[in-house]
């Protein structure tokens, strides 16, 4: 299951340092080697502007082999997929297929009456009041199963009034993005985002990755939890109780061009763009709104936008400063382990990485 881990974390990784990987005059590669736990595995980005800055594997990407993990290892970014699909439906929005006040019953066809209400806005920014989830990730459920479900499920609370976080609203996004392009969801990604940015590592069955290319992922006892796409997927990808929230496989390289792209009018326009990173609605508990498929939050040095992603095994970090400032991707193929749990320090680890960059 992708776990929900949208939230504002901080402390200091409870653990021994590892042997330094990097020379000290790295400033990101020598706070990795003072602060990454022993067994970390994974890959770490940095960058600023139009440049990387720092780009390094940490660890195996596959440790049967001895597979170390390099700046081009493939890995599930999990729930930044959501950042993806909002993206879509912005895209779909200046091409004049929607809007995203629209009703979601303009692209769905009929809904129940309580539903009636939900706009492609409420989906996208977590107020829609439908569930979290319709179960595990890898249940072999088509699209119109998961709406079927979707349109069935009881509402918690009203459209429009509160946030309660729902992937399966970002799976309904998906088949939006699907019935108003007439293509399926990754072909419009590829095609209308992906390709245009440079992105050619990322997607869930269209790039043709070796299996040497993608990472294993490992549970906290170490043991292999095999490849993402090892799990029941269908011949196109994910089942859709995880097509459209999580599950896009990608390399960290592939992530700075995503950065960069979104830095002028490569895939969106300035308004779509502006529509993507401003905050909509604050998050229950927290000093963080969320925009579409973004958390803006308010720094000593100006706002940054952010969402990881996270599943039982593996976790990952994305965050840039708005509007255009240094950005950093990290990610590990092993999130918990008996003596570390990367979630208690993900926040400060990104932000001493943004610093750094």
């Amino acid at each position: 299951m992708v776990r929900v881990l949208l939230m504002v974390m901080a402390g200091v990784l409870a653990c021994s340092p590892a042997p330094s990987r990097q020379p000290p005059s790295d400033p990101v590669g020598d706070y990795l080697a003072r602060t990454l736990p022993d067994g970390f595995g994974g890959t770490v980005l940095a960058g600023r502007g139009g440049d990387i800055t720092y780009c390094e594997g940490v660890g195996l990407a596959d440790r049967d082999s001895g597979t170390a993990a390099t700046c081009d290892t493939v890995y599930d970014v999990m729930s930044i997929t959501k950042q993806f699909t909002a993206a879509a439906v912005l895209k779909l929005e200046t091409m004049g297929k929607l809007r995203v006040s629209d009703p979601i019953g303009t692209h769905l066809g009929p809904v129940p009456a309580d539903k009636r209400g939900i706009t492609l806005h409420h989906l996208l920014t977590h107020t829609s009041g439908l569930v979290e989830g319709l179960g595990d990730d890898y249940d072999a459920i088509s699209r119109e199963d998961m709406l079927a479900g979707a349109l069935a499920s009881r509402l918690v609370s009203t459209p429009g009034e509160e946030f309660h976080y729902s992937n399966v609203g970002y799976s309904v996004l998906a088949a939006v993005v699907e019935k108003a392009s007439g293509v399926g969801y990754e072909q419009f990604l590829s095609q209308r985002l992906f390709l245009p940015a440079g992105m050619r590592d990322t997607g869930y069955v269209i790039p043709r990755w070796s299996p040497d290319q993608v990472a294993v992922e490992y549970d906290e006892t170490g043991t292999s939890q095999g490849r993402p796409y090892d799990h029941p997927w269908a011949a196109d990808g994910p089942h859709w109780n995880l097509r459209g929230n999580g599950g896009m496989l990608s390399t960290a390289r592939d992530m700075f061009r995503w950065h960069r792209a979104l830095t002028d009018a490569t895939v969106l326009s300035s308004s779509a763009r502006q529509k993507l990173f401003t905050p909509q609605v604050r998050m229950p508990g927290m000093d963080v709104w969320y925009a579409y498929g973004w958390a803006i939050l308010d720094t000593a040095h100006g706002e940054v936008a952010w969402h990881n992603g996270g599943n039982d095994w593996s976790l990952a970090n994305y965050a840039r400063e708005l509007p255009d400032g240094a950005m950093t991707y990290w990610v590990s193929n092993q999130a918990y382990a008996e003596d570390w749990n990367l979630e208690d320090v993900e926040l400060e680890l990104t932000k001493e990485i943004l610093e750094r960059a």
